[in-house]
């Protein structure tokens, strides 16, 4: 059939719509169509196609470019709030770390020891002391004044002077002279002290005041092996108390103290949660705390208040979030096991009016911001629960996105951070969505603008390219689909000179090349084929075909085995070339034929040996009965042979059954071959097999004992472990 040119198609189309197909004054359906066709010509379709391409390229070239950078931006962001925290992390595990160390310096030396035994001397001494009306009264005025009026402004309960006063003489005599003097900075200073304990005062109050201010300790208790707190740095309440006994009982500093008393170690460090602590006007108390040894027992403990105000310096950058990388709402801040902060939240660092506000508008009980304002910070206050904080207290580390304690949507990166053996805590590093994904808007703003140019860039090429690819492109869409459907005999004409010209020489000879080409790959094809069927199994050729470069499968209960022809080297040498070739195909033919009528899988064949399994790749409930089977055919085999042709062939065989692996093995050279322990005893039991004949290992004798005869043939060591060997003795 010869195709009519475009031109003479026109024509035959006009003619087709002028006349009738019915009877009627109407056009038929067929007509209409016609003409919609005529109209629609083919440059306005591939005006058409090239605009839409070009869209639907655009549109997803942009959507693609959209999702990929929105997703490097979000992480960018995740990655930087993550930076935060493990920063922040890491520095509060190093100041937690030496401020210990620090504690252990000061408690190993045997000065620490001589301290607390002088001060516990000079309390003991001071049983007696006796205390005027005055000074009583002194103390009465510190309580109510220091004390008690303060606590219930900031909690609103009533507390009882009397369980709170000091009960011994020593307590009296000591909060009398220091305590109160203490809280009277600016009032006349104590007289001097002539007992034991100020003597030990006089020697060491510079020392432990040291120690305080150097690492910013909120104070230095030293506790004796009775509990009394002989001495206070600060000398606020808790001075002369007892831990074990007095008013503060209860607290965690009995909780230090009960753990550094029964450390059985030496080093040890007792670290407490934080907790309200009256004698410093119930703010948020930790201690840190450890033993005192002298002369192999333990004397007492020095107790040190854990620095908050460090604490929250580094938790708030010293008030320079933004230069650490935390914007204008970003944060870190400590969570215990309570939900409740353990540093101070960085709005009520800013603006307290503004923390108070907005914590009471997101759920937050406005007599708990209340609390926080009058004492100065939202540790033990503040409730910071979520799903961050819970996945951080059960071990976890990320990054998620959730409202934060003031109703925010915000990015929160957590981890857990371990303060001490019983103290676990969680940091999280948290910022406003808002803020952290606003590089991501602008971005979109941006590809927005790039994708809207592309298209309308896109549109004027359309229009213009169109009108000059028209025609060539219908002479090669012609002769592509002759070639798609095989014909690779089809040329085209070629018209012109230019880069379409030579564009349809290159079609012309491809079109050639492609013939050659499909002959020679279909022979090839054929040929690996058969080659790849005879070499490996059929599961194995479409991992092999699909470009796997490691192909390797591991099998459960595969039965194995090893066999040695012996004598065929001596055979070689007496027999010609030919001959001794004719011997051994013909046993290896005999071999397969074996395996096929037995079920079994020979895998490979070496210059005497002969290596098959049952149930590698086929998965049989009785492989071990198959594969003992076919050793014995296989024995069968080179006995009949050894008759017919006058030969003195012996035949080696190990059978094991177990977990084995297989795979494609080389390099250029590539080999289907099984290895594992199965594979490795059964090779080195025929190995050691001290006649001819066919040897078990337990597991293969434990499955088929009960239909063959087996003798032991000796022990083989698995595993430093010695299992028996047994030799086929026939058939039951």
């Amino acid at each position: 059939m010869v195709n009519p040119r475009p031109e003479d198609r026109e024509e035959v189309a006009t003619a087709a719509d002028d006349s009738p197909a019915t009877t009627g004054d109407a056009p038929t359906t067929e007509v209409r169509l016609r003409r919609v066709r005529g109209r629609f010509s083919i440059q306005s379709k591939l005006i058409t196609m090239l605009l839409a391409a070009s869209i639907v390229s655009a549109a997803i070239v942009g959507f693609i470019g959209y999702q990929t950078g929105q997703a490097s931006l979000r992480n960018a962001a995740f990655d930087r709030l993550t930076q935060v925290r493990e920063t922040q992390a890491r520095q509060f595990a190093v100041q937690v770390t030496n401020l210990k160390n620090a504690l252990l310096i000061y408690t190993s030396g045997p000065a620490m020891a001589e301290a607390v035994q002088a001060f516990s001397t000079g309390f003991n001494e001071l049983a007696n002391a006796t205390i005027d009306p005055a000074e009583q009264n002194a103390i009465l005025d510190y309580y109510n004044q220091e004390l008690i009026n303060p606590a219930e402004r900031a909690t609103g309960a009533k507390l009882n002077l009397n369980v709170l006063l000091p009960s011994s003489n020593a307590a009296k005599y000591l909060q009398a002279r220091y305590t109160v003097a203490a809280a009277r900075p600016n009032g006349p200073p104590p007289p001097p002290d002539p007992t034991a304990w100020g003597a030990a005062a006089n020697r060491y109050n510079l020392f432990f005041q040291e120690v305080v201010r150097l690492f910013g300790y909120g104070d230095a208790l030293l506790i004796d092996a009775a509990g009394n707190v002989v001495y206070s740095a600060k000398k606020r309440a808790d001075l002369g108390t007892n831990v074990l006994s007095g008013p503060y009982q209860q607290g965690n500093l009995h909780e230090a103290y009960a753990k550094a008393m029964g450390a059985d170690r030496v080093g040890y460090v007792a670290i407490t949660d934080y907790q309200t602590y009256h004698p410093a006007a119930d703010h948020p108390i930790a201690w840190m705390a450890a033993p005192v040894v002298s002369g192999g027992r333990t004397v007492g403990v020095v107790a040190l208040q854990f620095p908050i105000s460090g604490l929250n310096d580094l938790m708030t950058f010293n008030g320079k979030w933004q230069a650490n990388g935390l914007g204008a709402t970003g944060e870190t801040y400590l969570a215990g096991t309570d939900d409740l902060m353990r540093s101070n939240s960085r709005v009520f660092e800013e603006n307290r009016q503004t923390y108070q506000r907005d914590v009471v508008a997101a759920g937050t009980p406005a007599e708990l911001a209340e609390r926080a304002v009058r004492l100065g910070g939202t540790t033990l206050i503040q409730p910071v629960g979520g799903p961050a904080t819970r996945a951080a207290q059960r071990g976890q580390s990320g990054v998620l996105i959730a409202t934060d304690y003031l109703g925010q949507e915000t990015l929160q990166s957590y981890a857990p951070v371990t303060v001490g053996p019983d103290v676990n805590w969680s940091i999280v590093a948290k910022i406003d969505t808002a803020e952290a994904f606003a590089p991501e808007r602008v971005f979109t703003r941006t590809m927005g603008v790039a994708v809207t140019a592309i298209v309308i860039l896109d549109c004027l090429a359309a229009m213009a390219l169109a009108q000059l690819f028209v025609r060539p492109i219908r002479r090669l869409e012609a002769g592509a689909q002759k070639v798609s459907r095989g014909d690779y005999d089809a040329m085209i004409p070629v018209r012109t000179r230019d880069e379409f010209g030579d564009l349809t020489k290159t079609f012309n000879d491809m079109s050639r090349l492609l013939g050659i080409k499909d002959d020679l790959l279909r022979r090839e094809r054929r040929e690996n084929a058969q080659l790849l069927r005879s070499l490996m199994p059929e599961s194995v050729i479409e991992r092999y075909r699909s470009g796997e470069e490691t192909i390797s499968e591991n099998h459960q209960d595969v039965a194995v085995l090893f066999a040695d022809i012996d004598g065929l080297d001596a055979l070689s040498s007496a027999l010609p070339a030919d001959q001794f070739l004719t011997v051994v195909n013909e046993l290896v033919r005999q071999f397969d034929d074996a395996a096929e009528r037995s079920g079994v899988e020979p895998v490979r064949i070496l210059r005497n040996g002969y290596t098959a399994s049952c149930g590698l790749n086929v998965p049989r409930l009785d492989n071990v009965e198959r594969i003992v089977n076919f050793a014995i055919e296989l024995q069968r085999i080179v006995a009949r042979l050894n008759d017919e042709d006058n030969l003195q062939l012996g035949f080696r065989a190990g059978i094991d059954t177990g977990t084995v692996t297989s795979g494609l093995v080389g390099g250029a050279t590539m080999m289907y071959d099984m290895w594992g322990s199965a594979v490795d005893l059964a090779y080195q039991i025929q190995a050691g097999g001290a006649e001819p004949g066919i040897y078990i290992t337990g597991r293969v004798y434990d499955a088929v004992h009960d239909t063959h005869r087996f003798t032991p043939a000796g022990q083989h060591i698995v595993d430093d472990v010695e299992e028996p060997i047994w030799r086929l003795a026939g058939r039951r």
